[in-house]
């Protein structure tokens, strides 16, 4: 697939950063920046060189969710379902199943399917400033995009009710208090703080971060037993990345260890 100016790709010190890069839409997705978001995450899978991932928006706020311009029921009801199955599924699938760490700085506004995508991703920084909206109510729609999962794990039912009823606007610091995100940041020291915690992720045993993200994910449908036998062959998997040995070495040698990734 040909390369798409709706996101920007940059990878460096094992980080892929990956811009959301339609400021005059607010980054709102059209097929074009699906597709080319969707690219961005699989060479993330593929990829060795890439050991985190760091999602943003450029301009004056992260994501406006959907174009709804693309999605016009004046020219013929349109299919939403195919447009989840087809782009908004895979997107968190891959983000989901990425075994390194997904890093999101959430700058302005995350509405609709652009605050689930920053729910999706394992650890997000918010801009005082930003807002977060379950924009859906507001023309009728359902939450998607993991919506109607992550809310109610993260902030219990009776809170994901009101969210997606209501679609008032969350303030970063309230996200942030209700376990939705990591931190809300200062505005003018959001990508400092999100890309200086990517590169020391990056720079981290990525093999172990990466099982310890499965783990953790499985918590939410195994019983303790399950989960239990999982930590078991998860930790024989780790015990025996090269990762581990170097850790372990350099701990025994009082040096900074200087980990791979595998």
């Amino acid at each position: 697939m040909s390369e798409s100016d709706t996101i920007l790709s940059a990878l460096a010190d094992g980080v892929l950063s990956l811009t959301l890069n339609r400021p005059d839409k607010l980054n709102s997705f059209n097929e074009e920046m699906h597709l080319a978001l969707r690219a961005g995450f699989e060479r993330a899978h593929k990829d060795a060189n890439v050991r985190a991932v760091l999602l943003t928006g450029a301009g004056r706020g992260f994501s406006a969710g959907q174009d709804l311009g693309d999605r016009d029921p004046r020219k013929g009801t349109p299919d939403l379902g195919h447009t989840i199955e087809t782009f908004y599924n895979p997107l968190l699938r891959l983000i989901r199943s990425l075994e390194k760490p997904v890093i999101c700085a959430v700058n302005g506004v995350a509405a609709g399917a652009g605050a689930n995508i920053a729910f999706a991703c394992d650890i997000t920084l918010a801009a005082r400033s930003a807002r977060f909206i379950q924009a859906f109510a507001k023309i009728g729609l359902v939450p998607d995009s993991g919506g109607t999962w992550n809310l109610p794990r993260l902030v219990g039912e009776a809170r994901a009710k009101a969210l997606a009823l209501t679609a008032e606007p969350l303030d970063a610091e309230t996200a942030a208090s209700w376990g939705l995100i990591w931190r809300a940041v200062d505005d003018d020291k959001l990508m400092e703080e999100a890309t200086a915690l990517a590169a020391r992720l990056a720079a981290g045993p990525t093999k172990g971060l990466g099982l310890t993200k499965r783990a953790i994910q499985a918590a939410a449908t195994n019983s303790l037993d399950e989960q239990l036998d999982l930590e078991r062959d998860l930790q024989r998997e780790a015990g025996h990345s090269v990762d581990y040995a170097e850790g372990v070495t350099a701990f025994l040698e009082k040096r900074k260890p200087e980990f791979k990734g595998r």
